[in-house]
């Protein structure tokens, strides 16, 4: 019970800065005098990543001295970043969403195992050949759905108001995703026997667990 209130407080706080970060992001969107906040929290993400990656990395000194230098470049160009934020928030989503599409397209490359099909396995191994097809084809969806956020995106960066793409970005593509998972458990528990049924969260947790092991394995 107390480690099951540690993780919701944890997810409530982690949830509480992703919409504080969404709220900020799109203030800055939609005021011209917020440049130097909206430069600083478009160059924060990815900046922080890089020196996560860093001071995770077995090359800890080569890695954080790259990123101190990337860091002096990004802030001697300061002004046009302070120019062009919206662009790197834009990169930021539309790279991300890009990647994810582009993982679970490949995941169905012949050969390959399906991302979904490797999180039921997870959880639920050895899958029947009607999970596997039903993962195979969830995984697609899946791909498809990332692509078309990534094109939503850069249309209405494009050709609609910054402040009409902000909001899409800020406070529509995750709901969508939540949505989306909803529907495909709605479908799945049509399509497959209650025994095949799991949610999400228990396969990504499985997943990490089993992370976990193979790095305790490594070492």
């Amino acid at each position: 019970m107390i480690r099951r209130r540690s993780a919701a407080q944890r997810y409530g706080w982690i949830a509480l800065l992703v919409l504080g970060y969404a709220i900020l992001a799109h203030y800055t969107n939609s005021h011209a005098g917020a440049k130097p906040l909206g430069a600083v929290l478009a160059i924060a993400p990815p900046l922080a990543l890089a020196l996560g990656l860093a001071w995770r990395s077995a090359y800890r000194l080569v890695s954080l001295t790259l990123a101190a230098l990337v860091a002096a470049l990004i802030f001697s160009h300061w002004q046009i970043l302070e120019a062009n934020y919206p662009l790197v928030y834009l990169l930021e989503e539309v790279g991300l969403y890009a990647l994810l599409s582009l993982t679970f397209a490949r995941s169905l490359v012949h050969g390959r195992v399906a991302v979904c099909t490797y999180w039921a396995d997870l959880v639920q191994g050895p899958l029947p050949a009607v999970v596997v097809r039903y993962t195979r084809k969830t995984s697609a969806a899946w791909a498809l759905f990332f692509a078309l956020i990534a094109a939503v995106s850069l249309a209405l960066y494009q050709w609609s108001p910054l402040r009409v793409w902000s909001a899409f970005s800020n406070f529509v593509t995750l709901p969508l995703v939540v949505l989306m998972f909803i529907g495909e458990y709605a479908v799945r528990r049509r399509a497959l026997p209650p025994a095949h049924r799991t949610g999400l969260w228990a396969s990504v947790r499985a997943y990490l667990d089993s992370s976990r092991h193979r790095t305790i394995i490594r070492q």
